[in-house]
């Protein structure tokens, strides 16, 4: 059986049936465990202080410390989702909970950094067993008609859930304990488990043919280089030899895993000439650039809403709730509108109101007006972003045959990785520029002392200020000021990018989609045990 014809499982008796109950019930499961693994995302980053006190490291170990989480759960997703459709996709999510739940335990105890350092790997290497496995499980559990809503649940956690875990993080840390932060993800864990051994069916598939263990390999390489390279430019430069030695060997790790996976057809580990079909390319674009987008504009507002407007970080994490909770309702709401107006349709409709949205925040936001004058952006944002993120996901899951569903899955979550790096390091590094441009011109008869930290960054002047003496107001309404120059130049290009977006599925119409390549691919047979 070629893989262009996917393999689904034999009709069950009808008493064999999963029910409405059921399917709720998995769908609960597979939620939580995504829920925890989001949360873990971005739940240190309002401890990087914290950390850096308690274990008396600097601040680029207290980034290792966090990015390493990211980087192993980006490297592994591809093979891990793979070897999980082999393996069976039950077992592998109560693998990889038990050790993410482990390695939250030890991370939450760790006594020095070097510890903290291989549990938060650990960790990682458990979300990636997770995170590609939840969205297999609905995809191979759901039938047809209930798939899109299913999956319009999922993307609600997954685009929303990064900012409800920051939120609740930030609390924990205001109102207990930076280790505490652990506890919130462990929690998830073992409600998780619970909840998979006793709803969650399994599903796999028996291929014909061996694992792609050499691709596995070299698809790893390829994501670690390029995320890496995407995060050390913005913090130690881009022409610095380790980010160029990242980016040089993810690219080359890159082509070459192209070359192997077009030359092995009989087992790669990824077709990629399924990237012809018009689904799977729209779809991995679209995230790309709404997940970029996503969380640039996060980076850029966290400062404005604690350097320029004073907030504390758990203030600050509140305010992003109603972009988070629009996007969520949107997600949730995307499906039905995609079944009136059709999914491309409903695409570019997020797509459109996301740049709308980008662009009301660049031309209210102001220093003086403070929170109100970037809200209504931030709800335009919310639904724009929700509404894109479900058909696509949807997208990418139907153009891969059924028994390569954690394949899928991993392909939709490694895309939303790279989205999420690239965004935060093009988008962070146009408002740094702005702000140094700007704020040249308004240091005149300002100590030099003071000055220099200044052009530093707004976070800088904030602390220089009081050492600057009467020039103190001065010197804080000119970083205010600059740093606004600078949102502005990062949200005008967020709007140019999504307005390609939008002219790029504008182009590509509403055609059919090119038919996947006829192979010698490795036949395989799906089983679904539904218990």
């Amino acid at each position: 059986m070629s893989t262009n014809q996917p393999a689904l499982p034999a009709p069950a008796p009808d008493g064999d049936q999963p029910d409405a109950r059921r399917l709720r019930a998995v769908l609960a499961a597979v939620s939580v465990a995504l829920m925890a693994v989001i949360a873990s995302v971005s739940g240190l980053n309002v401890a990087q202080t914290h950390l850096a006190v308690e274990f008396d490291v600097s601040h680029g170990t207290v980034l290792w410390i966090i990015n390493s989480y990211t980087l192993t759960l980006a490297a592994l997703l591809l093979p891990l989702g793979a070897i999980g459709d082999r393996l069976g996709r039950k077992p592998m999510l109560i693998a990889g909970l038990a050790l993410f739940g482990v390695a939250g335990v030890a991370a939450g105890l760790a006594p020095t950094a070097e510890v903290m350092l291989i549990a938060r790997v650990a960790g990682g290497i458990g979300a990636a067993m997770i995170m590609p496995i939840t969205l297999a499980v609905i995809t191979s559990t759901f039938p047809a008609e209930r798939r899109g809503r299913a999956i319009g649940v999922w993307t609600a956690v997954a685009g929303g859930g990064g900012i409800l875990g920051m939120f609740l993080s930030a609390l924990l840390v205001d109102v207990a304990d930076w280790r505490w932060l652990f506890l919130l993800p462990v929690v998830l864990v073992a409600v998780a488990l619970a909840m998979t051994l006793k709803s969650v069916p399994d599903s796999r598939a028996y291929p014909a043919r061996s694992f792609d263990t050499v691709g596995a390999l070299v698809s790893a390489a390829a994501v670690v280089g390029l995320i890496f390279a995407l995060q050390e430019g913005p913090e130690n430069g881009w022409t610095a030899p380790a980010t160029l030695a990242g980016l040089a060997g993810g690219l080359a790790a890159a082509v070459g895993f192209v070359a192997r996976e077009l030359h092995r057809r009989d087992a790669s580990l990824l077709d990629v000439r399924l990237f012809r079909e018009r689904g799977l390319a729209d779809g991995a674009v679209t995230l790309l650039v709404v997940f970029g987008v996503q969380a640039g504009i996060a980076v850029v507002l966290f400062p404005f809403l604690q350097a320029v407007l004073g907030w504390s970080g758990l203030l600050a994490t509140l305010a992003l709730m109603p972009m988070a909770v629009t996007m969520m309702l949107a997600s949730g709401l995307a499906p039905r509108t995609a079944a009136v107006i059709g999914s491309r349709p409903t695409t570019m409709v997020g797509v459109a109101l996301g740049a709308a949205g980008l662009a009301l925040m660049a031309l209210l936001v102001s220093a003086d007006g403070g929170y109100p004058t970037i809200l209504p952006g931030m709800l335009a944002m919310g639904i724009g972003m929700g509404l894109s993120m479900t058909p696509s996901t949807e997208a990418i899951t139907a153009s891969l045959p059924s028994e390569k569903q954690g394949v899928a899955s991993a392909l939709n979550d490694v895309t939303r990785e790279f989205g999420t790096a690239l965004g935060v390091a093009l988008l962070g590094a146009l408002l740094s520029a702005g702000y140094r441009d700007s704020i040249d011109g308004r240091l005149d008869g300002v100590p030099a002392d003071a000055a220099d930290a200044a052009r530093g960054g707004i976070a800088g002047a904030v602390g220089a200020a009081p050492g600057s003496g009467s020039h103190a107001p001065e010197l804080i309404h000119a970083a205010q000021q600059s740093f606004v120059d600078g949102w502005q130049q990062a949200m005008w290009a967020g709007v140019a990018v999504m307005a390609a977006l939008f002219a790029f599925l504008a182009l590509r119409g509403p055609g059919a989609s090119a038919p996947v390549p006829d192979g010698d691919d490795d036949t395989a047979v799906e089983t679904t045990a539904v218990r």
